[in-house]
Order: structure tokens, then sequence, then C-alpha cells
């Protein structure tokens, strides 16, 4: 695969910090936490609701 040892990591993240600079990946980090954060509280209800639906189906059950 791409990523095999770790020299591959430390060249790929040497040219990721050379692409955006030292300054943005502390902001650029914080901002794909919050994304994350809110797809998985979306993944969250929408399984919620999902459960809900499967509940009204079946209410003798």
């Amino acid at each position: 695969m791409f990523l095999k040892e770790p020299s591959h990591i430390l060249i790929l993240l040497l040219v990721v910090i050379l692409l955006f600079g030292a300054k943005r990946l502390p902001d650029s980090a914080k901002s794909l936490a919050k994304s994350l954060k809110i797809f998985k509280d979306e993944m969250k209800s929408e399984k919620d609701s999902e459960k809900k639906a499967k509940g009204d189906e079946n209410p003798s059950a």
C-alpha cells in the first residue's frame, strides 16, 4: 500500500507542512474536528430516528 513505512508518513507530513504552512495547520485541524463532530451527531440522530420509526411500525412487539 502507500504508507507502509514510517519514512513515508514523515515525508507526507513534511509535504503537508510545506504546502499549508505551520500557522494554518492548527486551524485546519480544529475545523476538521468540528466537522467530524457534526457528522457523528447527525449519524447518531439518524440512527435514533430509524429506531423510533421501527418502534412505531410494531407497537405490539
